[in-house]
């Protein structure tokens, strides 16, 4: 048993402990610093016995081991991270997807008496994968305790989705200085914005002095190095691609500054930090129209920012210097995406096919396309069958502590190939060739691959991500998906390399991690491919590694081969001449006016048409009017003329033509010619605006109520008029005047 009273000594949240209720599912609401990781834990396992707790990183996973062994006998707390484990008889320290992974190979998690899920407010894929997996475990087991935690939760919306009591504890809250320094370069990211982070990291650290540590906040690993350089020898980084070793140095360590990224924004303490440099940005995955997911650098959220200028404030009275203007910060957007909004769910819909669920409860439902293009991966690894059920080939990869792609990689290239997936799913980034990935971690992999030989690191990749493979064209490598990239690695200009990691920047995508490769010549592919030229289908077979063109010839094309090109030829592609656009104005606004069964013109049936492209003719050759009016219900057709007719009688003979672009009847007509019309006709019930032009055609008014135009704002018209006009009619009474095109006497 865990002593509670040592442990919660100088805890905030030890004055709630003796609130935690018997029975879950329970969410404890509770700011950084209230000692709920330290203390929540050891109490639940008191009481219900082993437990596993999620904390959102390695570096967390091990820091809160650490700390509570440090508190009470050592072998009764544990951590399992990827690679590394320590038993502990009552509670152990997991990263999510170490949970994810027992899950799915015990859904009952046998031995297991309560899982405590912290830091939930973070949103990442793998936590809302495990929250859902855990309540349904919970809905089977009676002497199951589920508990979720976190410093910003929205607790009352989580706790009704899980069926949840709430606990909530505050902090002793300290006086926060808060000084806004904003630089032009931040949204760019600018080497000058981080130079000017750096600038104030070094002098808020002698600030803070012996009575405590600066902490800075960039968004990642790259820029963590960068601003360590700028600082100097009393600079320690702290990200997740170090070593447990130079994360511990920098926790446990003496140097004033530590640079970090969001890690340490809530699921990690860093000692005697009196002061905070915030640059204010994250670095989110997204994903793209295209399918394309990368990570992007974005503002900060309000919720990230403000834990962050928190963490200068748990000791005593703390300040934060903001890179960025009070302004910036009113726009950050209250809290951070859930990832499973904007991320590649490939591996994520995997955990939810091998677990079998059908409606599994999650906070958040994945958005259909990218569910959609995660099944279609699947189905091209052989991971799932044409029903979307799981394989056994799903299964195995399901089990693999990496993505789906990396480990059929593995799978079909052996152990050879383990470094270099070792090096991809570590989150390496630069040369791949030259990666020195965790000696540890390679092992694990090749013991879950068939033997062979060492592979190369770009046949790795090229496995792995097909639609990475590039080549150079000028500066610029074009992937065989069709995007188009810059190089953002130190390996010189090779013609072909193959891309694990694309990230996309305001500029465009940038590769950030690569390893050169040959012409993949096993994936080069010949086929004859149509594109619509100038109006014309052109045929060209093509040599190709995707959209990678290695060869193009010019070919005859069938009309079966043509309508290739046309598939998705939309209404929009077809140029209208005057008459038919004219006409689709007039569809289009009694279509609005009347609705059915009058058509939208843009959704009709225009095969024939794409006929006769596909035969050879051009498409500016077509007669779109024909072909709208083809489209016309009957007997409606017949009703056209007279509902939105295409021209309009006036009072002087004339039938000028009416105007239906803007989406109401408009006639532009010399003001003489109406001499005498009291109301402006109807048309499908809308009345006519009338533009009453000058003799130069100039606009003099613009009505649907000519009646009040002639009692009133006419005579200022004709007093303007008739010195300007002489040889045209201007009478006082306008009702008695004859309408006339022509010139006339002067009235």
């Amino acid at each position: 048993m865990f002593n509670l009273e040592r442990i919660g000594r100088g805890l905030p949240v030890s004055r709630v402990i003796d609130q935690l209720p018997q029975s879950g599912p329970l969410v404890v609401e509770a700011p950084p610093g209230t000692g709920k990781t330290t203390l929540i834990p050891p109490a639940i396992a008191n009481a219900h016995g082993k437990t596993l707790v999620t904390a959102p990183r390695r570096v967390a996973v091990r820091s809160a081991w650490r700390r509570l062994s440090l508190l009470d006998d050592p072998s009764l707390t544990g951590y399992s991270i990827r690679g590394e484990h320590s038993g502990g008889r009552l509670v152990e320290f997991v990263t999510p997807g170490v949970l994810l992974n027992r899950l799915l190979k015990d859904p009952g998690l046998d031995g297991v008496h309560a899982v405590v899920i912290d830091e939930v407010h973070e949103r990442q894929l793998d936590t809302d994968l495990v929250l859902a997996m855990c309540m349904e475990v919970a809905v089977l087991r009676d002497d199951f305790y589920l508990a979720a935690m976190s410093a910003t939760l929205d607790a009352a919306a989580i706790a009704e989705r899980m069926g949840a009591s709430v606990l909530s504890t505050s902090a002793k809250t300290h006086p926060l200085e808060v000084e806004y320094a904003p630089h032009p370069g931040r949204t760019e990211g600018t080497r000058e914005f981080y130079a000017h982070v750096a600038e104030l990291a070094c002098a808020a650290a002698p600030r803070a002095g012996a009575d405590g540590r600066t902490l800075v906040f960039v968004p990642g690993a790259r820029e963590v190095d960068l601003v360590c350089s700028l600082v100097g020898a009393g600079a320690a980084p702290l990200h997740g691609r170090l070593s447990s070793a130079e994360q511990d140095a920098a926790l446990t360590g003496d140097a004033p500054v530590v640079v970090s990224t969001a890690l340490a924004e809530s699921s990690l303490t860093v000692p005697g930090v009196r002061r905070v440099v915030d640059a204010g940005l994250s670095r989110e995955p997204r994903r793209d129209a295209r399918g394309m997911t990368g990570l992007v650098t974005v503002s900060a959220s309000k919720a990230s920012a403000d834990q962050r200028a928190g963490r200068a404030a748990r000791l005593g009275p703390g300040s934060v210097v903001r890179a960025y203007s009070q302004a910036d910060y009113q726009h950050f957007r209250p809290d951070a995406a859930p990832e499973i909004l904007v991320s590649d769910l490939t591996s994520a819909v995997l955990a939810m096919r091998a677990w079998g669920s059908p409606d599994l409860p999650l906070l958040t439902p994945p958005p259909a396309p990218a569910a959609a293009e995660a099944e279609t991966a699947l189905a091209d690894l052989g991971a799932v069958d044409a029903g979307g059920a799981i394989t056994p080939l799903g299964t195995r990869l399901a089990a693999m502590p990496v993505d789906p792609r990396l480990g059929a990689a593995l799978l079909t290239l052996g152990a050879g190939a383990a470094p270099t997936v070792a090096a991809i799913a570590e989150g390496m980034s630069g040369d791949l060739t030259r990666a020195h990935p965790p000696k540890r971690q390679v092992e694990r992999l090749a013991r879950l691959a068939p033997p062979g030989p060492p592979v190369a690191a770009g046949e790795v990749v090229a496995a792995a991500f097909p639609q990475w493979v590039a080549k150079r064209t000028g500066d610029e490598y074009l992937l065989a998906g069709g995007t188009r990239a810059t190089l953002g690695v130190d390996m010189g200009r090779p013609e072909w390399l193959a891309a694990a990691q694309v990230q996309r920047t305001r500029s465009g995508a940038v590769i950030r991690a690569a390893a050169v490769t040959e012409l993949p010549t096993e994936r080069v592919r010949q086929e004859v491919r149509a594109s619509l030229v100038h109006g014309k289908v052109r045929g060209r077979a093509v040599k190709a590694v995707g959209a990678i063109e290695l060869s193009s010839t010019p070919v005859k094309l069938s009309p079966e081969e043509a309508a290739g090109a046309l598939t998705g030829l939309a209404f929009t592609d077809f140029p209208l001449d005057t008459g038919a656009q004219r006409l689709k104005e007039r569809l289009d606004f009694l279509r609005a006016r009347l609705g059915e069964p009058w058509p939208d013109v843009a959704q009709g049936d225009y095969s024939p048409e794409v006929l006769e492209v596909c035969k050879g003719a051009s498409i500016s050759e077509l007669d779109m009017r024909s072909a709208i009016m083809r489209n016309l219900p009957w007997p409606e057709a017949g009703q056209l003329g007279e509902l939105a007719p295409e021209r309009l009688e006036v009072p002087s003979g004339s039938h000028p033509r009416v105007d239906y672009a803007t989406g109401r009847p408009v006639v532009r007509v010399k003001l003489q010619e109406c001499f005498g019309l009291a109301a402006s006709p109807l048309v499908a019930g809308v009345p006519v605006l009338f533009h009453l032009l000058s003799p130069a055609g100039r606009e003099l008014a613009v009505t649907d109520d000519l009646s009040s135009f002639w009692d009133g704002p006419y005579q200022q018209v004709r007093k303007e008029m008739r010195g300007r006009y002489p040889k045209h009619p201007w009478p006082e009474d306008p009702w008695s005047a004859t309408a006339t095109s022509s010139t006339n006497r002067r009235q």
